[in-house]
C-alpha cells in the first residue's frame, strides 16, 4: 500500500510539472503571435508593456536596436513588413524561454506568394518577471541564398 501511495504521489508530482511546462509553452506561443500583431498595428504602447526595459534586438540588417529606437522609427511612419513566424523549438530554463525558428518576411513588392518571401532564422528570449513573460532579446538573420 505504501508503494502504491508513493507511486501515486510521484505520478501527481510529475504530471503537475508537465502541465506547468505546457501552460508556459502555450503562453509563450500566444505572446509570440500577439507581439507580432501589435507590431503590425503599430501599437507602441502595448509593445512597451510586452518588451522588457532591457529589450535589445539584433535586426536582420545587423544593427542592434532598443525599444527607444524601434518606437521612434514606428512613430516616424515606418511600417514593418508582414512576417510569418514558424516556431521550431521552445526551450525553458527556469524563468527564461528561448524561442527559435524560421521567419518569412514579405518583400517590398508585397507579393502574397510566400515562396518569394525573404527567409530568416530567429531567436527570441523571454524572461518571466513580476509583470509576466516579457520579451528581452531578439536576433533575426537572413538566410543566404544557396
Amino acid at each position: 500500500m505504501k508503494a502504491f501511495n508513493l507511486i501515486l504521489l510521484i505520478f501527481l508530482f510529475v504530471t503537475t510539472l508537465a502541465i506547468g511546462q505546457s501552460n508556459d509553452e502555450i503562453e509563450i506561443r500566444r505572446l509570440e503571435k500577439h507581439w507580432t500583431e501589435l507590431l503590425d498595428k503599430g501599437d507602441t504602447t502595448s509593445l512597451l508593456k510586452i518588451w522588457s526595459k532591457e529589450y535589445v534586438v539584433n535586426n536582420p540588417n545587423g544593427k542592434i536596436v532598443t525599444p527607444k529606437e524601434i518606437v521612434a522609427i514606428m512613430k516616424s511612419g515606418h511600417i514593418f513588413p508582414t512576417v510569418e513566424r514558424i516556431i521550431e523549438k521552445i526551450t525553458f530554463n527556469q524563468d527564461i524561454a528561448i524561442v527559435m525558428g524560421k521567419e518569412l518576411q514579405q518583400p517590398a513588392n508585397k507579393t502574397a506568394n510566400q515562396e518569394e518571401w525573404i527567409t530568416r532564422r530567429f531567436t527570441n528570449v523571454w524572461i518571466r518577471s513580476e509583470k509576466g513573460w516579457q520579451l528581452t532579446a531578439r536576433q533575426s538573420s537572413p538566410i543566404a541564398d544557396k
